[in-house]
């Protein structure tokens, strides 16, 4: 069995040297280590390069959990991995050791780590449709995605127009491209918006 180090830092300005200390410290012979940036494939690649290396009944070590990704769920994703594989696991200062069985403390730690990573899942989703909300309210049209509409106000206003001077559906799909069925549905809008007024 080898203790295996893993630590990172997320800027440039960062200083990996405590994080090295305190592995070597704990028994951790070989420490892969790194400076990234929010960049999601650098970080990837170094986590590569210390998946490729570990085998079975090896321990990889980090200071505190948020070491071992840039997200609840990338952690969690790599503690899945390490159990697929009998890879143990420890972060130092949360008490986190996969391999005591009668650890209650760090299996309670990693499943309501689970339960976050749900939340940030649930909070970038909810505020992601809050900002298309907010768009939406400020006139942007195609804010909520998907295609934006063939039928631009301005298009409408042309088609009401020869529809006025009594062009026919068929003509007005000749015309304008758009298929029998938009063609018609406008025709309908128009003599509709006629009577009401």
């Amino acid at each position: 069995m080898a203790k295996i180090g893993f630590a990172r830092v997320s800027t440039l300005q960062q200083d990996l040297n405590e994080q090295i200390r305190i592995l070597q410290e704990y028994g951790c012979k070989k420490i892969f280590s790194g400076k990234h940036s929010g960049v999601s494939i650098k970080n990837k690649e170094q986590l590569d390069e210390l998946l490729n290396y570990i085998r079975e009944g090896d321990v990889v070590v980090v200071t505190k959990l948020d070491r071992l990704g840039r997200s609840l769920t990338q952690c969690l994703n790599t503690l899945e991995l390490f159990k697929k594989r009998k890879v143990g696991f420890i972060a130092i200062q949360q008490g986190i050791n996969t391999q005591t069985q009668d650890n209650p403390m760090g299996t309670a730690l990693i499943q309501l780590l689970g339960i976050f990573a749900e939340l940030e899942r649930s909070f970038i989703v909810e505020r992601t449709q809050e900002g298309k909300r907010a768009k939406l309210a400020a006139g942007q049209k195609n804010a909520l995605g998907g295609r934006p509409p063939k039928v631009t106000d301005k298009l409408r206003r042309e088609i009401y127009k020869d529809f006025e001077k009594g062009v026919s559906i068929n003509i007005a799909t000749q015309k304008y491209n758009l298929s029998r069925a938009t063609i018609a549905r406008l025709k309908g809008n128009f003599n509709r918006s006629k009577i009401s007024t």
